[in-house]
């Protein structure tokens, strides 16, 4: 089996954010204010399949409720067209940071530019939820300009794990 790297990524200040806007207005952003794990369940499901995201694959109904409905998870999504472009979760961590828990594009909008749209669309919104920090991990199983991205919107890498 071949290892696996995780690269931990965080901003300490919203000062650090360096945008990418997208000017094409069928792509919009917003929030999913109603909690409908079967929707987030969707999105993960499909947004990970192409990266092999098997950490909740399996999770039961109630699994995925307690998910959701748990009052430290907030769910954007991204629309282009009216169709799911893009989703991100962000999620009160246990100190005083949030964590972008789930990033990515539905395979049909990988590759056109939304990545960084939608990338800084979670940034902006974790800042406005007043943390000391806004952080993520992504893989070498997911999308290879995933840590790119991540870089190239302002986030800094503190940890790096292989196994």
């Amino acid at each position: 089996m071949n290892a696996v790297t995780t690269t931990y990524l965080e901003m300490r200040s919203p000062d650090e954010l360096l945008p990418k806007r997208l000017a094409d207005e069928r792509f919009w952003i917003g929030e999913a204010t109603v909690p409908q794990w079967q929707f987030n369940r969707f999105l993960y499901l499909t947004v990970g399949a192409p990266w092999a995201w098997t950490d909740k694959r399996d999770w039961s109904g109630e699994q995925w409720r307690g998910h959701v409905e748990s009052g430290r998870l907030r769910t954007f999504v991204g629309y282009y067209d009216g169709s799911p472009a893009g989703y991100h979760e962000l999620r009160q961590d246990d100190g005083d940071g949030v964590e972008i828990a789930y990033f990515g594009l539905l395979p049909a909008f990988i590759g056109r530019g939304f990545g960084g749209a939608l990338l800084t669309h979670a940034l902006d919104e974790a800042w406005r939820m007043e943390p000391t920090r806004v952080w993520v991990h992504t893989c070498t199983l997911d999308h290879p300009a995933a840590l790119a991205n991540y870089q190239a919107r302002g986030m800094k890498i503190y940890r790096v794990e292989t196994q």
